[in-house]
């Protein structure tokens, strides 16, 4: 990792209608809209949506660097994220997002370790660390067994 501080910058382009277009260096350019709720077409990422992404995207790949840190095996993780927007003290914003984890692990791996890493990468969340709203993590830890080959 590059030490701190690290800089970001996306660019939004747009007209006084249609979509707007988001653009990093190095990615490739999103386009985004007002969401439904919003009187949006409800088929484009959103600012809404995209800050609710976040979440689970930060959550996902904070959860694998803990997971090696750890040394936790693991199949697969399933993260969703809903946000709550509502109005408080007449200021619309976020005020609770909940984090639905689902992770595959092989049968014999310890549940303890892999809830403390699921543990740990919802504290460890830049992203959600960022942002005011309250954070529920509900998770799910389900051991398989891998079937022999014949």
């Amino acid at each position: 990792m590059k030490s701190f501080p690290h800089e970001y910058a996306v660019t939004a382009v747009g007209s006084p209608d249609g979509d707007l277009e988001l653009r990093t260096d190095r990615s490739p350019a999103l386009h985004s809209a007002p969401s439904a709720e919003f009187d949006g077409p409800g088929d484009r990422w959103s600012p809404e949506t995209l800050l609710v992404a976040a979440v689970a995207d930060c959550f996902a790949l904070t959860f694998r660097g803990v997971a090696r840190a750890l040394e936790l095996p693991w199949i697969s993780l399933s993260c969703e994220v809903s946000g709550t927007l509502d109005r408080v003290e007449r200021v619309t914003q976020f005020t609770r997002f909940r984090i639905r984890v689902h992770l595959i692990v092989l049968a014999g791996t310890s549940e303890g370790l892999a809830r403390r890493a699921l543990e740990k990468a919802e504290h460890g969340c830049l992203i959600a660390n960022s942002l005011k709203a309250t954070r529920e993590l509900e998770t799910i830890v389900e051991a398989v067994r891998v079937p022999q080959s014949a």
